[in-house]
């Protein structure tokens, strides 16, 4: 991408972010800051590599340089900024080992909460799988016009209401980061495309797998299908020669 393509972009993810600040609580400043940055890398607006400008985000987030070094800290300890002496803070570069750590957490939480979907079953909602659905129709909707980040955007909904039908306020905030983290990883392939589409129609199938209570397949299927996103995954990072990096 050109320079200027690359400040256009920057641009236009830090409108998004005034945006945010305008429609969240005032309250908790820097658990605010760091929601609106996790969800910028979530979303994908915020690449492996990118830095974090004080000056900016101060500024855009409308919060004290205190507060954004704060936020700054809460993201650093869930792994998804990094601080470099004498550089500054950037977002994190993944590696193998952190797509077969993510993905075993992925079946770990995923596969067990459809799987339990089976013992709680009476006492679900009927409207439980409305967002679900709604992620799907979103994917299948920006994948007809070609927005392909679009589409990534809703898969990453769509897992995180997966694991909302747990119920559970702690896989609720795991998810949060490990989605983010996900994200990073997604980067690694070359368009959105060629990652996203093979899943749209594997969304469609689980949700329908679910909406006719075959809890028992839809893990069976679930499983399989991690399965195969983190070995394309890991293909991605083979093909363009990042090995994985020694650790001390």
């Amino acid at each position: 991408m050109s320079t200027g393509g690359a400040e256009t972009e920057r641009q236009a993810w830090l409108r998004t972010v005034a945006a945010d600040v305008a429609r969240l609580d005032r309250s908790s400043s820097a658990e605010r800051a760091a929601d609106i940055l996790r969800r910028s890398i979530t979303e994908g607006a915020l690449p492996p590599g990118a830095q974090l400008s004080e000056i900016e985000l101060t500024e855009v987030l409308e919060v004290s340089r205190n507060t954004l070094r704060e936020a700054f800290r809460l993201l650093t300890h869930e792994g998804l900024l990094v601080y470099k002496l004498h550089r500054g803070v950037f977002v994190p570069e993944l590696d193998e080992r952190d797509v077969i750590d993510l993905y075993r957490l992925r079946r770990v939480l995923e596969v067990d909460v459809v799987r339990g979907l089976a013992d709680r079953d009476p006492e679900l909602p009927a409207s439980r799988l409305e967002p679900l659905q709604d992620d799907v129709e979103a994917a299948e909707a920006a994948a007809r016009t070609d927005r392909w980040p679009a589409v990534g955007t809703a898969n990453m909904r769509f897992h995180e209401h997966l694991i909302g039908l747990a119920d559970s306020s702690r896989m609720d905030a795991m998810t949060g980061r490990l989605l983010a983290e996900l994200r990073l990883l997604f980067h690694v392939i070359a368009t959105p495309r060629e990652l996203h589409e093979p899943y749209i129609e594997r969304n469609r199938r689980l949700f329908e797998l679910l909406d006719a209570r075959k809890y028992d397949e839809a893990a069976a299927d679930l499983h399989q299908y991690l399965l195969d996103s983190e070995a394309g995954i890991l293909a991605a990072f083979r093909d363009k020669g990042l090995r994985t990096p020694a650790r001390t």
